[in-house]
């Protein structure tokens, strides 16, 4: 077991993800009261082949990242009302705390050994980095789903970008390009 070049384990949480209603309006507040940033923003964002609950999903969200020392933040805004794991925690409770990202080098692995825990695959898709997300329904027990991060492709030349762009921000430029 190692680390991800932002200094998170890479079998363990490396994200924190909080659902929004208004993207700029979040990362304002949180640059302003928090001094998170720079925000990387991805202002469209479905996945490849997303799959919600068994069925291809229609959800498209806005996103922007950014690091709080070695922990990836990111904030989540729904683009559109289709049924989604974003509108589920929105429905329930809210906006607010949304998810946990966790690391691995094993996602297959790592989502069957979840679902023989009894926690069902809400939500797959490919990403940008190339490797996959997968987010485990764990609302009965924790306060939020837990997604599997897959490691390998591009993950670490994206998140390590972003990661060494919070070293010593200045407040300066607070919204930048994802790609």
């Amino acid at each position: 077991m190692g680390q991800v070049g932002f200094g998170q384990p890479d079998d363990g949480v490396i994200q924190m993800a909080y659902v929004v209603a208004d993207l700029r309006a979040a990362i304002a507040q949180w640059s302003r009261t928090l001094r998170i940033g720079p925000w990387f923003v991805l202002e469209h964002f479905t996945g490849e082949d997303p799959v919600y609950r068994g069925q291809p999903s229609r959800a498209e969200v806005a996103i922007a990242m950014s690091f709080a020392g070695h922990m990836n933040i990111e904030l989540i805004q729904p683009n559109n009302d289709a049924p989604s794991v974003y509108r589920e925690i929105i429905e329930r409770r809210g906006y607010g705390f949304h998810h946990w990202g966790v690391a691995t080098w094993s996602f297959d692995a790592a989502v069957a050994h979840y679902e023989r825990e009894g926690y069902a695959l809400a939500f797959r898709a490919a990403v940008p980095s190339g490797g996959r997300v997968g987010y485990m329904d764990t609302t009965a027990v924790l306060p939020g789903f837990t997604e599997f991060i897959e490691l390998g492709g591009a993950f670490e030349e994206v998140f390590g970008r972003f990661y060494r762009a919070s070293i010593g921000w200045d407040g300066k430029d607070p919204i930048r390009s994802f790609i």
